[in-house]
């Protein structure tokens, strides 16, 4: 075995990484994600070397850094893949310098130095990586110094006659407060987390916090207490509606935890009737017991009718209620059903073609007005398989009348799309799959037209 010369690896691995950043070629948005792969495959290489050179490793990881950085201007990043590549830089270059003994105030100083000199915004949440990466004096060192610059900012500028100005918290203190509240939250210490959140404005993102941290602790009744002030607070800010939604969850795993079940299920019914759809059906029929689902999912049913219409169809349909489902689709107007999203309405459609057609043919009719009515040609296809479908259940379920009115519909309001006109009379005439040509035949067709068909011969 030949043995290792020292800073061979180096100047190999560093040649390796100049060619994979490509320097002087621009980086476009389509090229970016094989260009990273390229990137990663260095780092792979730089991160078996930590155990075995941790130094050499430490400062090519330094110049991988700086040369991302340099790679700034000539990549177009918009997917935020150099900058997560970025990330995990950091990560290694903090195991590095672990495995090198390198001393851990210096290595919290360095990241909080790049975290608060951040150009391209490469380190916007790097806290959050990098303390997956720091053994717990890394962590201490860190959470020292992110404390340090945040009481920093913390204390007022002085004024020009030497009194201190009170205002609000700055940008700055912002930027650390956030830091140390997510490295607090990932070391899981809920008294550290509250001090800060008491120095800052607590939020309903906060609680949530908080509270997750209490319940992983066992202590569920702390908990409590924090998703309640949480609800109170995102009921205050359009902005915290899902995490008001998160605790609303929580709220009913932690009555469940204290024996308080039938809170629990008093609560999940009352989101449901405020805002029924599959999602709080769900958490309701969680907390039902085994013996009363059959009950408790009529009540449900029941209470839906208020729901909007796009809700009402997808909880109907999943939960097999198809002769309401069909119900529903026959008393709700054409107009109404054409709003209603495919997402919703295709599903439904499919679902309810075997055992009521009539229906079904309602749901592929509003689609194809939907998608015809959006005047974009590019659906055009689209719409006239919805067409197809329509007619096909209307004529299974014996309303050829209906699906005739459809036709003098159509013809009436878009006789002037002669690229949708033209294959609409052709499936009114009857040219169903087998007989109309289907998109790849059509392009396969006018391919063979332009260069003599594949399979010609010369």
């Amino acid at each position: 075995m030949t043995p290792r010369r020292p800073g061979s690896s180096t100047s190999s691995l560093e040649r390796s990484i100049e060619h994979a950043l490509v320097p002087g070629s621009f980086i476009s948005y389509g090229a970016a994600f094989s260009f990273i792969r390229g990137l990663e495959e260095v780092e792979s290489e730089i991160a078996r070397l930590v155990t075995i050179e941790p130094g050499e490793a430490v400062g090519l990881y330094e110049t991988f850094l700086a040369g991302c950085y340099a790679k700034s201007e000539e990549i177009d990043d918009s997917s935020g893949g150099l900058g997560e590549f970025v990330g995990e830089l950091y990560c290694g270059w903090v195991r590095a310098r672990q495995a090198a003994c390198a001393d851990v105030v210096d290595t919290a100083a360095r990241l909080a130095k790049r975290m608060e000199d951040d150009p391209y915004g490469y380190c916007y949440g790097l806290e959050k990586k990098v303390a997956t990466a720091l053994d717990a004096p890394g962590l201490d060192a860190f959470a020292a110094e992110l404390r340090r610059r945040f009481h920093a900012a913390s204390v007022p500028a002085p004024s020009a006659d030497g009194a201190h100005l009170r205002s609000e918290p700055g940008r700055s203190r912002r930027r650390w407060g956030d830091a140390l509240r997510a490295l607090s939250l990932h070391q899981g210490d809920v008294a550290a987390y509250v001090a800060l959140a008491e120095q800052m404005e607590v939020t309903a993102e906060d609680c949530d916090a908080i509270a997750g941290m209490l319940v992983a602790q066992a202590k569920a009744a702390d908990a409590l207490s924090w998703v309640d002030r949480g609800l109170v607070l995102a009921e205050q800010s359009r902005r915290s509606a899902t995490v008001g939604a998160d605790l609303a969850k929580l709220r009913r795993e932690i009555l469940g935890a204290l024996g308080r079940g039938d809170e629990s299920l008093s609560d999940a019914w009352t989101a449901f009737t405020h805002h029924p759809s599959t999602y709080t059906y769900g958490e309701l029929m969680r907390y039902v017991p085994e013996r009363d689902r059959g009950a408790w999912h009529g009540r449900a049913i029941a209470a839906a009718s208020s729901a909007e219409l796009h809700s009402h169809l997808q909880l109907l349909l999943e939960t097999g209620e198809l002769e309401r489902l069909a119900a529903l689709v026959r008393t709700t107007s054409g107009e109404d059903l054409e709003g209603v999203s495919h997402y919703a309405t295709e599903p439904a459609a499919t679902r309810l073609e075997h055992v009521y057609p009539d229906a079904a043919a309602r749901l592929w009719g509003a689609q194809g007005f939907r998608l015809v009515n959006g005047k974009k040609s590019k659906y055009y296809d689209a719409a006239l398989r919805s067409f197809e479908r329509a007619r096909q259940c209307y004529q299974k379920a014996g309303l050829t009348a209906e699906w005739q009115r459809i036709v003098a519909v159509v013809r009436a309001q878009h006789r002037r799309k002669i690229g949708f006109m033209t294959g609409f009379e052709e499936l009114v005439a009857g040219a169903g799959p087998a007989s109309r040509p289907s998109f790849l035949e059509r392009a396969r067709a006018r391919w063979g037209e332009g260069s003599g068909g594949a399979g010609s011969k010369s």
